[in-house]
């Protein structure tokens, strides 16, 4: 078993909701062991919560589509997948996060942004431990077209495979076995992307207010936009959203997960069929009392990341 870790010093980043389109303000800061990821909605300029904590947790979830959108007393907050990815690939168990606004800023559509700040906080190594999810049989969840299932392994490991009809995108698979600096550099900057075609039906949803193509990889008829990072950053895109999601799962999953044109609903569906599975208790997250990091505990070694 490996100890837990939070980061070392409080940061901040500033940027806009992908569906909302509205400014705000990101404030990452240290979480004692045990107390998980907690978003907590705050007013601008001021920094007492604007209700209880959001437990990052399935019992939290409120919707799936689009974007993970977690909620709690009537106050949300979206798109928290690509933080929760970098939380997750950086080994970062506990962590304070407010918000002057009700979404996490999509930054350039990627996790980089996230990566990038984590690791300028610095980690730190708790005293407590934490254990891993093992899958002790395969669970699968989903159709014949659009499918998940997780089965027994040592570490984590994805499978992908990604259809689309598009010329610009056609059939991409990879398979990944999860490392920090492979995330790092191969999955953190993978971008979201959307088609144009789509675009005005889903801002009449109200959603995709703060798209553009600096925070989107743009689908148009005639192919991509604005250019790619990777040849196939689309895959690379949805195995980064799933990492985000299974992060919610609160500990590290040993499984291989073999997914075909999944997305966050169906993402979602596989984190609840494994805490069913594996019996894990859906319990209202505690509310911790945030303090200093205790002075015995040790700044954690990680490897070097790669540049980015």
């Amino acid at each position: 078993m490996d100890h837990q870790r939070t980061i070392r010093k409080k940061v901040t980043l500033d940027g806009i909701g992908l569906h909302s389109g509205k400014p705000v303000q990101l404030t990452l800061s240290p979480a004692p062991a045990d107390s998980g990821i907690v978003f907590r909605i705050c007013a601008p300029g001021m920094s007492e919560p604007l209700s209880e904590p959001i437990p990052a947790g399935p019992e939290s979830v409120i919707d799936s589509h689009y974007a993970t959108t977690l909620g709690r007393g009537g106050v949300r907050v979206q798109t928290v997948e690509h933080l929760m990815a970098a939380t997750a690939a950086l080994g970062i168990d506990n962590l304070d996060v407010r918000l002057d606004g009700t979404e996490v800023p999509a930054m350039d559509g990627s996790a980089k942004p996230f990566v990038a700040l984590l690791l300028s906080a610095g980690r730190v190594r708790l005293n407590a431990r934490h254990r891993a999810i093992e899958i002790p049989y395969p669970i699968r969840v989903g159709g014949e077209s659009r499918w998940l299932q997780i089965v027994p392994a040592d570490r984590l490991r994805i499978s992908y495979t990604l259809d689309n009809d598009h010329p610009a995108i056609g059939t991409q698979a990879l398979s990944w076995t999860a490392t920090e600096r492979s995330f790092i550099e191969d999955f953190a900057p993978a971008r979201t992307y959307g088609f144009l075609k789509d675009l005005g039906a889903i801002r009449k949803r109200g959603l995709a207010q703060g798209v553009s193509l600096d925070n989107t990889i743009g689908v148009g008829d005639g192919g991509i936009l604005n250019g790619l990072r990777y040849r196939d950053e689309f895959v690379r895109h949805k195995v980064l959203d799933l990492v985000g999601d299974l992060a919610l799962l609160g500990r590290p999953v040993l499984g291989h997960v073999i997914a075909r044109n999944a997305g966050h609903a169906l993402n979602f569906e596989l984190v609840v069929a494994i805490q069913r599975a594996l019996g894990l208790e859906r319990r209202p997250a505690a509310v911790p009392v945030l303090h200093p990091v205790a002075a015995d505990e040790r700044l954690a070694t990680a490897p070097a990341p790669a540049a980015i």
